[in-house]
C-alpha cells in the first residue's frame, strides 16, 4: 500500500443546553463531544477511514493545554509529511513508521491507532474481505466462521438520583442488553443504594459499575470505602466493577481482587501498560481498545494474553458508530472474545423505547457513517463488506465544526474555578 494522502478532520458534537451533573463533591458540566476523523488514500485509489479517541484530557497532557483540534493539525502536518509516499506492505507495518517520528509518545499512540484502523480499511477493500477475517487469520485455531452476531452492553447512567439508574436500567432491559453499565460517584451511601436497587429491579440484565469516578473526584473515596463498596456490589450480583483504582496503581489491583468480585480495566492504559495490568491476574476483564492501543494490531498482545488466562478481553468503546464497528471487527475475529460496549446517547434512532435511556446528546455520534448499524434486542449483526463495512459521511466536517474548549468540566464545592477535562 503506497500512502498517497492522509487527511485528520476535528468535529465537535455540542450538548446543547449544556447539561450539568451533581456527585459527591461538586458538579459536572457537559458541554460537546470531540472526535478526529482520519481519512487515508493510496496510490491505487483505495481509501480508508478512522477516527481517533482520546478524550480531551488526554489531548492536554500530549499538547499542553491544546486538543482534539491540535491532534488534527499534528495530523496534517507532522504525521501526513512524514508517512505520504511511504509504502507499507502490511497495517502493522505503519506501527514502526510512526514509532520513530519526533512527536510526543501518546501522541504517537493516537496516531498509530487511527491509522493501524485506516490501513486494515484499505486492506479489506483491496481483498475484498472484511477485516474480521483478515485479523482471524492470525489464530492457528480459528474454525473460519467468525461469529458476527455480537451481543452488546449499554453503557449509559452518569450521576443521578438511584431511582433514575432503575428506570434507566429498566428500559436497557427491555431492549434486549446483555448488561447495564453505569457512572456512580453520588455518595458512599448512595452508591450503596444504587446497586442494591438495581439487583432488586433487574431480572436478566447484568449490572457492571464503571466507578473511576470514585478516584477522579478532588476528595476521593478512601481506600476502605472503595474496598466497602466493591466488596458490597459484589454481594449484590455485579458482573464486573471497572477501574475500581487508579490505573498505575497495581498493587491496589491485586489487593482488591482478594475481595473475589470481578474487576474490569484498561482503557486508561497505554498499550504496554494494558498488558501490564493483565499480566497482575487481578482483573477478571481487560478493555484494549482499537482507537486508543495502536489499532487491531495493538490489541492483539492484549487478547493473546487474556486467551492464555482466566480473563476476558472485553473491548472498551465509547463514542461514535464507526468506533462501534470498528472494536465490532475485533471481536467478531478473536476466539473466546464475545462482548462488545455499547455507548448510548439521548435520541438514539436505533433504539426505540418510552423512555431514553441515553446519557447525554451526542449527536454526530448517528451522523458519522453513512446508514445505520444493525441492532436489534440488544444484538449488532456485522456485515461481511469489504475492509469495516462502511463508509463515514464527510459531510459531518461542515455540519459539526470544531469547537474549542473542554468538553467537561468539573466544579467542586471547594473551588471557584472550574476543572477542565
Amino acid at each position: 500500500m503506497d500512502i498517497r494522502d492522509i487527511q485528520a478532520y476535528a468535529v465537535s458534537s455540542p450538548i446543547d443546553p449544556p447539561q450539568e451533573r451533581q456527585f459527591h463533591g461538586g458538579m459536572r458540566r457537559l458541554n460537546k463531544r470531540d472526535v478526529v476523523i482520519i481519512v487515508v488514500d493510496t496510490a491505487d485509489g483505495e481509501r480508508g477511514f478512522a477516527t481517533a479517541g482520546a478524550s480531551s484530557s488526554a489531548m492536554r497532557e500530549y499538547f499542553e493545554g491544546d486538543s482534539q483540534g491540535t491532534f488534527a493539525d499534528v495530523v496534517n502536518e507532522s504525521i501526513a509529511d512524514q508517512l505520504i509516499g511511504e509504502t507499507v506492505e502490511e497495517p502493522a507495518d505503519v506501527q514502526s513508521l510512526v514509532r520513530e517520528l519526533p512527536l510526543p509518545e501518546r501522541a504517537k499512540t493516537e496516531a498509530a491507532s487511527a491509522l493501524d484502523v485506516a490501513l486494515h480499511d484499505i486492506r479489506g477493500k483491496e481483498l475484498g474481505a472484511p477485516v474480521y477475517e483478515l485479523l482471524a487469520d492470525q489464530y492457528d485455531d480459528h474454525d473460519g466462521a467468525a461469529p458476527t452476531d455480537i451481543p452488546l452492553y449499554a453503557s449509559a447512567g452518569m450521576y443521578m438520583e438511584p431511582e433514575g439508574y432503575v428506570q434507566q436500567a429498566k428500559t436497557i432491559e427491555e431492549l434486549g442488553f446483555f448488561g447495564y453499565k453505569y457512572r456512580p460517584g453520588i455518595g458512599p451511601d448512595e452508591d450503596r443504594r444504587t446497586v442494591s436497587l438495581l439487583a432488586d429491579a433487574l431480572d436478566d440484565t447484568e449490572i457492571m459499575l464503571d466507578v473511576h469516578t470514585w478516584w477522579k473526584l478532588e476528595d476521593g473515596y478512601d481506600e476502605e470505602t472503595v474496598r466497602d463498596l466493591v466488596k458490597h456490589a459484589g454481594t449484590q450480583g455485579a458482573y464486573w466493577v471497572e477501574e475500581p483504582l487508579e490505573p498505575e496503581d497495581y498493587e491496589g489491583y491485586v489487593e482488591m481482587a482478594k475481595q473475589g468480585v470481578p474487576l474490569a480495566g484498561g482503557e486508561s492504559e497505554s498499550t504496554d501498560g494494558l498488558v501490564k495490568l493483565g499480566e497482575t491476574g487481578a482483573v477478571d476483564f481487560l478493555q484494549g481498545d482499537v482507537r486508543h492501543h495502536r489499532g487491531f494490531s495493538g490489541c492483539q498482545a492484549a487478547i493473546e494474553l487474556s486467551r492464555g488466562r482466566e480473563m476476558e478481553f472485553v473491548p472498551h468503546n465509547f463514542g461514535t458508530w464507526f468506533g462501534l464497528i470498528a472494536n465490532a471487527h475485533l471481536v467478531a475475529s478473536a476466539p473466546e472474545v464475545r462482548l462488545l460496549e455499547y455507548p448510548v446517547f439521548e435520541n438514539d434512532p436505533v433504539l426505540s423505547a418510552e423512555h431514553d435511556p441515553g446519557m447525554y446528546q451526542n449527536d454526530v455520534a448517528f451522523d458519522i457513517i453513512e446508514g445505520q448499524p444493525d441492532i436489534e434486542d440488544g444484538r449488532l449483526s456485522l456485515s461481511d463488506d469489504p475492509g469495516l463495512g462502511i463508509e463515514i459521511d464527510l459531510d459531518v466536517v461542515e455540519k459539526y465544526p470544531f469547537q474549542d474548549g473542554p468538553w467537561t468540566e468539573f466544579h467542586y464545592h471547594d473551588e471557584d474555578e472550574a476543572v477542565p477535562e
